[in-house]
This record gives structure tokens, C-alpha cells and sequence, in this order.
């Protein structure tokens, strides 16, 4: 293939968003001469060398945008450690069937049990299925929302959010709210109950959620709206990390 015929379907691949195959295309094209491979088998295997590509980088892609903090898989999960129920359910959460409902997914237990690592695990499987994420910390959510608001911007905010398919909030219950916070953390998360996928991690159990956002009614609304049909695991149980100190400690 002559040189300037090579440089032109290397600009065409570009113009079709193909140009993560051009650096393979010279060594295919005279592996092609070389077998005397058809037409449409030199084709086949360009054009899916070019989707899986494109597959990769859209994975790849994902995983930036969700803004894990830290990649935890659920393959590093130590099954048997988990509190039982996850064990129990893990299987069933892996397929990710919670997000194709638009179910949400509670994990709540005291701190070290593998919450985090479970709802991020989860997240990332979601990402490498083609799933759009976000993992968000609940303080900094609310942070983000009061910002928002007053530079008169929450709407657009709340859209943005609406888009993803699955919203990992870890760490509710370690702060406690103001009002105006509550208030912004209720609505927002109504605006995805019943039609798209959060995961919310706490170390509190319901009954004590009053602790965090300081107003009965609302808390007792937030609840019933984000437990309606949704995946409540118990996550009480012994401590991964004093498990890990224990076990280093003694080495």
C-alpha cells in the first residue's frame, strides 16, 4: 500500500473516531499482503480490532469519570469475612440486576465490615459493563448541592445527576447535617428513588439516621422513599481492619 493511500485511511479512521487502530494498521496491511487474506476478512478483523478499542477506552473512560477514590474489587473481597447476608447476596448484586431496576442498594453496619469496598466493587463492575457511575462522599455531596444553590445553579446540578445510572454515596452518618443540608440531601436523592440506582453506605442503622439530619418527619420520609423496593444488606459484624492489625501485629 503506497504511502499516501496509508496516510489518507489513516485521516478517514480519525474522521470515524477508528484512530486507536491506526498505529496497528501498517503491521496488519502486510500481514494482510503477506497471507493474501480477502478483502472482507481484512475488513472484519480492522473493523473489530477498532470496536474493541473503542470498548476498552469507553471502559477505561468510565472508571476516571466516577471518581472512585481508590480501586476495590469485589473479587478482593474476602467472601467469608463478610457480615453473612452480604455473603449471602453478593452473587446476586454482582449481576447487577439492582441497577437494570433502578433499585437501591443500603448497606448499613458499624465501621471495618467492607461496606466501601463492597459498594465500590460494585461500582467499578458497573463501569466495565457500560454503566455510567459516580461515587461521592455524602459530606461533600452536600457541599456540592449548598454551592450549587447559591450560585443559583442547583437545577442544572441535579440533572447532571439524574443522568448517571448508578450514584455510590459513601459515608452517611459521620457528619451530621444542617437543615438546609437535609433538605438538599432528601430532595436530591427523591429525584432518583424508583428510577435510577444509588448505593449509600452508613454506619448507622435507621432508627438512629434522626442523629444525622435532625428532623423526624424528613428523616422518616427519606427513608421509606429509599428503602421502597430496594436491597437493604446488614453489614454488623467483626472489623476488617482490626482483623488486619490483629494479623499484623502479630507478625
Amino acid at each position: 500500500m503506497k504511502n499516501n493511500e496509508l496516510k489518507l485511511i489513516k485521516e478517514y479512521l480519525k474522521e470515524l473516531k477508528l484512530s486507536g487502530i491506526a498505529t496497528e494498521l501498517e503491521e496488519k496491511v502486510e500481514e494482510a499482503n503477506k497471507t493474501e487474506q480477502s478483502y472482507e476478512l481484512f475488513l472484519k478483523e480492522i473493523l473489530e480490532l477498532g470496536i474493541d478499542k473503542r470498548r476498552e477506552n469507553g471502559k477505561l473512560n468510565r472508571l476516571r469519570y466516577a471518581k472512585f477514590p481508590y480501586k476495590k474489587y469485589i473479587e478482593d473481597l474476602e467472601k467469608e469475612s463478610l457480615p453473612k447476608e452480604a455473603q449471602i447476596r453478593l452473587k446476586e448484586l454482582k449481576s447487577l440486576k439492582f441497577i437494570e431496576e433502578g433499585r437501591n442498594l443500603i448497606l448499613a453496619g458499624n465501621a471495618g465490615t467492607g461496606k466501601t469496598h463492597m459498594a465500590i466493587g460494585l461500582g467499578i463492575e458497573a463501569c466495565m459493563k457500560g454503566y455510567k457511575v459516580l461515587y461521592v462522599t455524602i459530606p461533600l455531596l452536600i457541599n456540592e448541592l449548598k454551592e450549587t444553590r447559591s450560585g443559583g445553579k442547583l437545577r442544572v446540578f441535579e440533572k447532571r445527576f439524574e443522568k448517571y445510572d448508578l450514584v455510590v454515596c459513601d459515608e452517611l452518618g459521620y457528619i451530621s447535617f444542617d437543615k438546609e443540608g437535609s433538605e438538599l440531601l432528601f430532595t436530591f436523592l427523591s429525584l432518583r428513588a424508583g428510577r435510577k440506582s444509588t448505593i449509600i453506605t452508613s454506619n448507622l442503622p435507621f432508627n438512629k439516621w434522626n442523629e444525622v439530619f435532625k428532623d423526624p418527619v424528613l428523616t422518616a420520609a427519606l427513608v421509606d422513599r429509599l428503602i421502597h423496593k430496594s436491597y437493604v444488606i446488614n453489614m454488623n459484624g467483626n472489623s476488617y481492619r482490626t482483623k488486619e492489625t490483629l494479623e499484623w501485629l502479630k507478625t
